[in-house]
């Protein structure tokens, strides 16, 4: 078992037998024996060799190492591969909706020049003399100022990020 295994190992690992003596500070003939079953490893020597493999002892000893079978691993590789595929489509559908988004924002940011424009707004074209009507001007006043200051900064990184999050064509 152990020769079997120790060989199953050695090779899954892509070790030769000349590496794996290095690693052990045996020369490669120790190696060759144990494989061929000639002889076996000490107590010592096998949690060493156990250590190099990166492989349980128990493993050495006892239970036999199959290959994994081409049908499986052709059914993992076609999982692994549905996931890619649902990972890849919801990227696309997150920066859809960010680029959208940003475009949104671009567009809103638009409508509300427009809105001060058709109103002729003008900071200081309100009557504030009339008590009624002061109130409503200095709110009024406050969201143009406020927005006036703000809506070129929203609108030029809305417009950037829909430009940043345009789906690139690939060839």
């Amino acid at each position: 078992m152990l020769n079997e295994n120790l060989k199953a190992i050695r090779k899954s690992k892509g070790l030769s037998q000349q590496e794996l003596a290095i690693r052990l500070n045996v020369v490669r003939q120790t190696i060759s024996k144990w494989e061929q079953g000639l002889s076996v490893p000490d107590s010592d020597m096998l949690l060493t060799l156990s250590e190099a493999l990166e492989t349980p002892v128990s493993v050495l000893l006892g239970e036999t190492i199959e290959p994994p079978k081409a049908d499986e691993l052709k059914v993992i590789s076609e999982k692994l591969e549905l996931i890619n595929l649902q990972l890849a489509q919801r990227k696309r559908r997150r920066r859809k909706m960010l680029h959208w988004l940003f475009l949104s924002l671009c567009a809103i940011a638009v409508m509300g020049f427009v809105v001060l424009a058709a109103l002729g707004s003008s900071y200081l074209g309100w009557d504030y003399s009339d008590p009624e009507t002061a109130v409503v001007g200095v709110a009024f006043h406050g969201f143009e100022w406020v927005f006036v200051r703000v809506a070129p900064v929203i609108f030029a990184g809305a417009f950037i990020g829909s430009i940043l999050t345009l789906e690139r064509k690939q060839f």
